[in-house]
């Protein structure tokens, strides 16, 4: 039983016998892409604020030390990256603050908000408005919060990084597997394009792993709803000395991830923090966001690397690189979709209204947008 999984209500079960299948398989076994991918993106650090304290965890800052963006430091970033071609404006989180950022929560009530979600919905507009979409990663929410700011998101996200109970996960507010869990069942329910993954060497057992990757699975095969699924491993910082995973083992959980999943969701590894040229043979095809402006706020040690360094992994693996949205082309209603896409196409309405009508657009930004799917992002 996934810990936790009965309290919040998630209704999944990994059967013994399918871990044992998927833990025997190896690089051997998968099938390189036709193709990687990437998204050309901002980091816009909303809030460094956390209810949890992970120990491999350098992105929280403890209470009187937290930061939370203005709106006007929000549209300066994404109005740079929108002037550097960018599509996507990635708002990362620590979850939700606790009762122990008392300056956090003045902030936000004197900004005539009584929650970072409330906030969020703010800034996504701020997004829109400057020619980003928005895609949300904030930590664990309800079917309110989510529901707040889902319809101004081309997609949001949430690591579930391991269904297992690992000492990482430390401190009196841990991170409970079932509420991650709960979180990637929520996003189903309300048909949001959605994002997670596996954070690899954190204590995890390769059982923890197989698990992992089964129970999304699971939650797709439910709602239909993932669209990317992040193979990352833990990498050392000021927090964490605890060493990261080697080649090997890398090369072994990334083919297992993308043996479980099926074909429609693709397998990414973060370029700055795994070894992507020697994962392309076990399945990845997507190189994630990449930002040309702005940090990776959460592993700011780790630079990422230039659009030519993608080029060459992709040269050297023989294959194309193509730029892609933050949502990926089968949840995009009909008469968005490229001419001629032979990929499978999830069935209803997933996007609102409000991110229908700006990839639509007959401005600088939807012209921006159309361009990517049609190929000419780069």
């Amino acid at each position: 039983m996934i810990p936790g999984a009965a309290e919040y209500g998630v209704d999944v079960t990994i059967e013994e016998a399918d871990v044992d299948r998927l833990l025997a398989v190896g690089p051997e076994d998968v099938s390189p892409a036709a193709e990687l991918s990437f998204a050309r993106n901002v980091f816009v650090p909303l809030t460094t604020a956390c209810r949890y304290t992970c120990t491999y965890c350098t992105y929280f800052d403890p209470p009187g030390e937290a930061s939370l963006l203005s709106t006007a430091e929000v549209r300066e970033i994404c109005r740079e990256g929108a002037d550097a071609g960018c599509t996507e404006a990635l708002f990362t989180f620590g979850d939700d603050p606790d009762d122990r950022y008392t300056e956090i929560h003045d902030q936000l009530a004197e900004w005539g908000h009584d929650s970072i979600h409330t906030y969020l919905r703010e800034v996504c507009e701020v997004a829109l408005e400057e020619g980003l979409l928005p895609h949300a990663n904030p930590g664990d929410q309800t079917e309110a919060q989510m529901a707040e700011v889902a319809d101004l998101n081309a997609s949001m996200g949430v690591m579930l990084e391991t269904t297992a109970e690992v000492g990482a996960h430390a401190g009196p507010r841990k991170k409970e597997p079932g509420q991650r869990l709960r979180t990637i069942e929520t996003a189903g329910e309300l048909k949001v394009p959605f994002t997670t993954g596996i954070l690899v060497g954190i204590g995890d057992s390769w059982e923890d792993r197989a698990e992992s990757l089964l129970a999304i699975r699971a939650m797709h095969e439910r709602y239909d709803h993932v669209q990317e699924v992040i193979v990352q491993p833990v990498v050392d910082n000021e927090r964490w000395s605890g060493g990261t995973p080697d080649l090997e083992t890398m090369r072994r959980v990334t083919a297992m991830a993308r043996h479980a999943l099926p074909e429609e969701i693709s397998v990414q590894v973060p370029p700055n923090l795994a070894p992507a040229r020697d994962l392309v043979d076990c399945g990845i095809d997507d190189l994630g966001g990449v930002s040309p402006i702005t940090d990776d706020h959460i592993n700011p040690d780790y630079k990422w690397p230039a659009l030519r360094e993608l080029e060459a992994i992709a040269e050297e693996a023989g294959v194309p690189l193509c730029e892609r949205l933050p949502v990926y082309e089968r949840f995009l209603p009909t008469e968005l979709r490229t001419e001629g896409f032979d990929g499978r196409v999830a069935e209803g309405d997933w996007l609102s209204e409000p991110i229908r009508a700006v990839l639509a657009a007959d401005d600088a930004a939807g012209q921006r947008y159309r361009s990517v799917l049609a190929g000419e992002g780069y």
